[in-house]
């Protein structure tokens, strides 16, 4: 199996590389930089060492600069944007002039595609609603489609929020709570749709491989990558404190998240209950189905 990821050298992408790698299979990494250092276990090509004789059984498309790194000023919203679009859009000139092209592009996306629902269920047949992450995602998810005319099947990979020490969400919040300054966000009601890194992994080599052995029930088109039993605030910042026996008792008021982060803000306070329906139904068995236990194995 020979698999290009774009992206992969980000918190996703190099824990879905080794596993693949430990699969037996060829990876090779698509880069801005290719010349920056990374892993011997993978190939690094820059875009515009692409070729038409170049062929891989699969791609695995993650690029796109961080949403929760900086304020959303709408220079910043943009570069959110051309990040997805521009290596979306040159992977797609390169399928359509290769002579044998992939057999499937799994594509990143998030469950911000559905907007703030507050403590509505949504599954991937669910409706959204129009606020700037969706837009982001519906963008980016309407260019990766275009693939489905050249022949390639298309996987929409709606992600929630991933969790690790190695980076992310829980990355960030580590030093705060271990020094006892934790606390719930807003009233803590709000809803976190949440997957452990290891499911994310295996979800995603579970899609790759059902398509690349011609399983005709693998699902495509959006796949919601999201834990069974998502949490709100309040629950995961207990969990998480509990995980690193550490008291959470300073709270963040909303008003002072609305000031510090603006428009940003909604992705603390506005909360998502995003159900895995197309995993579930796909057979796909979660190794961290419930929070307390996720990070209970991945802190301890």
């Amino acid at each position: 199996m020979r698999v290009l990821i774009a992206g992969g050298s980000g918190f996703l992408g190099r824990a879905l590389s080794a596993r693949l790698v430990d699969d037996g299979a060829a990876v090779t990494w698509l880069s801005r930089t290719p010349e920056a250092a990374h892993p011997e276990t993978v190939e690094v090509r820059g875009y515009d060492a692409l070729a038409s004789d170049d062929a891989w059984d699969a791609v695995v498309n993650l690029a796109g600069a961080g949403i929760a790194e900086r304020r959303w000023s709408e220079a910043r919203k943009r570069e959110l944007l051309d990040s997805r679009l521009q290596p979306t859009r040159r992977l797609l000139a390169w399928m359509e002039a290769c002579a044998r092209r992939p057999r499937v592009l799994l594509s990143g996306s998030a469950v911000g595609w559905y907007g703030a629902r507050g403590d509505e269920p949504l599954t991937e047949e669910s409706g959204f609603h129009d606020e700037f992450v969706h837009r982001l995602c519906a963008r980016w998810e309407e260019a990766a489609l275009e693939a489905e005319a050249l022949g390639v099947r298309v996987v929409l990979l709606r992600t929630g929020v991933v969790l690790h020490p190695d980076g992310g969400m829980v990355r960030r919040l580590l030093t705060p709570f271990r020094l006892g300054l934790g606390g719930r966000l807003g009233d803590g009601r709000q809803v976190l749709s949440w997957i452990a890194r290891e499911d994310w992994v295996e979800a995603v080599r579970s899609l790759l491989h059902r398509h690349l052995d011609d399983d005709a029930a693998a699902p495509d088109g959006p796949v919601n990558l999201t834990a069974p039993q998502p949490a709100t605030n309040a629950e995961f910042t207990a969990a998480l404190a509990g995980a690193l026996r550490r008291p959470a008792l300073l709270p963040l008021p909303a008003p002072l998240l609305r000031l510090g982060f603006g428009e940003m803000a909604t992705l603390l306070l506005d909360g998502q209950r995003v159900l895995p329906q197309r995993l579930t139904q796909a057979g796909f068995r979660f190794l961290h189905p419930r929070l307390e236990d996720a990070l209970r194995a991945q802190l301890s």
